[in-house]
């Protein structure tokens, strides 16, 4: 065991540790200056998604928006309360403002990332798909390269799959138990019991869960932090003057001054969105859509909602009351975030903190459990497998719940992340040129006048396309 977590440690500090972070920033700045900063040219068009206007004509099938909603179920967790939290801490307010800045480069990432998903998903039944970089590293990049595709699954499974849903399940757990006192046992019999109910159902019931449970999650939160800033309102300029001013060293608010800043904010930022890691593309494959950048578009949209809103929410929470010392210890993570709202609100509100954990953590579990089915699909097609594994995820959450010392048996977690994101990176880079051809062509629909562009496989015959995937008889 221990030679394990000696060569998984190695693992993770040749990846989070020193390489992967850069080398996201670096990637992201690339796609957004080479695709022509197409995140902000096609910003308008990402609203579009929450009207639930313009969705597929297929009641049975996935819509845009409901693949969107479970996304940002998936992106929106721990990171965006605790995470934040700790970033302010070790980074200053300054934090915020690199965070922002890696959302902004993150949306372009997702994008290119997502179209690549949708271009090469396959038909998985009548109304449904599958598909993700696992499918664009096998039909993009060609036979040669299946051993890549494995590789990136094993790692999608044994990350988001397995490890993580232990954590969701240990959080959880951990903050009813702290503020109602109530039984980890308990809380992790009931969580088992409602994710059961819902993956069984399958990605369909996963996405009509995302569609109640992230809405109530994300506009509950966002009220909440609404009215700290309406009670706070003289601040805000104070607020803002510190983050920009700290995340540039003009304020020394902690040791490290503007490195540890920006250091706290990119990868927190980064751990948050997931723009990048190849987690997001999975869930934007299941989507029916018009045309592959459609919804490219709308999965950009979740990373804004996920750094740009949810995470600004957490931050102003904190820099606005009066729980948080610039360079003092003691106070960190989620127990900063918790005491600052009880600072705005009195200690009720830790309740809906608690509330709001719960609902984070839960869609982070549904988003996870189809990862990690998507991820067997790649490695064996059996429909006894998939079934295993939802057993075996049931049962670690509850042990995740219930013992939650035992989640130190999957430290594996982070490194296997860390190397799918290269993998993923890798696929990126080589499927970059059919990405900007597809986005090209969404372009030059555009400029004709047609404002939903359809996409035509005719027009691509040297992809290794899914024609029934793209049969335009599904729009009639």
């Amino acid at each position: 065991m221990e030679f394990l977590q000696s060569l998984f440690g190695y693992v993770d500090s040749l990846t989070w540790g020193w390489s992967l972070i850069p080398i996201l920033v670096v990637f992201g700045v690339f796609i957004t200056i080479m695709s022509g900063f197409v995140q902000i040219e096609f910003f308008g068009r990402m609203f579009r998604v929450l009207s639930g206007r313009n969705q597929n004509t297929d009641p049975n099938a996935i819509s845009a928006r409901e693949a969107l909603l479970v996304s940002v179920g998936g992106r929106v967790g721990g990171g965006n309360i605790a995470g934040v939290a700790v970033a302010i801490t070790l980074g200053g307010p300054g934090a915020v403002f690199w965070m922002w800045c890696i959302a902004l480069v993150g949306m372009a990432t997702s994008l290119v990332e997502c179209t690549l998903a949708q271009i090469y998903k396959r038909t998985d039944g009548e109304h449904s798909f599958r598909g993700g970089p696992a499918d664009y590293i096998r039909h993009g990049l060609g036979a040669r390269y299946r051993w890549l595709a494995i590789v990136y699954a094993i790692c999608l499974l044994a990350a988001f799959g397995l490890g993580f849903n232990a954590f969701q399940g240990n959080t959880v757990a951990g903050a009813v138990h702290d503020s109602l006192g109530i039984s980890r046992l308990i809380t992790g019999a009931a969580l088992t019991a409602v994710t059961g109910i819902v993956i069984f159902g399958g990605i369909k019931r996963i996405a009509k869960a995302a569609d109640v449970v992230v809405p109530v999650m994300a506009i509950g939160y966002l009220a909440l932090a609404l009215v700290v800033i309406l009670m706070n309102i003289g601040e805000i300029p104070g607020v803002i003057a510190r983050i920009v001013s700290g995340a540039f060293g003009y304020e020394e608010a902690i040791a490290g001054g503007m490195g540890a800043a920006i250091a706290q904010g990119l990868r927190r930022g980064l751990f948050s969105n997931e723009a990048g890691l190849g987690s997001a593309p999975n869930v934007a494959a299941t989507a029916l859509v018009r045309h592959p950048v459609s919804q490219g578009v709308t999965q950009s949209f979740s990373v804004f909602i996920d750094t740009i809103v949810i995470c600004s929410c957490t931050a102003f929470i904190i820099l606005l009351g009066d729980v948080y010392v610039p360079g003092a210890e003691g106070v960190d993570g989620v127990a900063l975030t918790q005491q600052s709202l009880a600072s705005h609100f009195g200690e009720w509100s830790r309740y809906a903190l608690t509330l709001a954990i719960l609902l984070f953590a839960f869609s982070s579990i549904i988003y996870n459990v189809y990862l990690g089915e998507n991820a067997l699909a790649a490695i064996t097609p059996a429909p006894q497998a998939i079934l295993v594994l939802r057993v075996l995820i049931l049962g670690l959450v509850f042990m995740g719940a219930a013992a939650p010392s035992a989640t130190s048996v999957f430290f594996f977690s982070d490194p296997m992340m860390g190397v799918l994101a290269l993998v993923n990176l890798v696929a990126i880079l080589m499927l970059f040129p059919v990405a900007m051809r597809v986005v090209d062509d969404f372009r030059a629909q555009l400029r004709a006048g047609v404002e939903r562009p359809i996409f035509d496989p005719s027009k691509f015959p040297d992809l290794d396309l899914d024609r029934e995937a793209w049969n335009p008889g599904r729009w009639k």
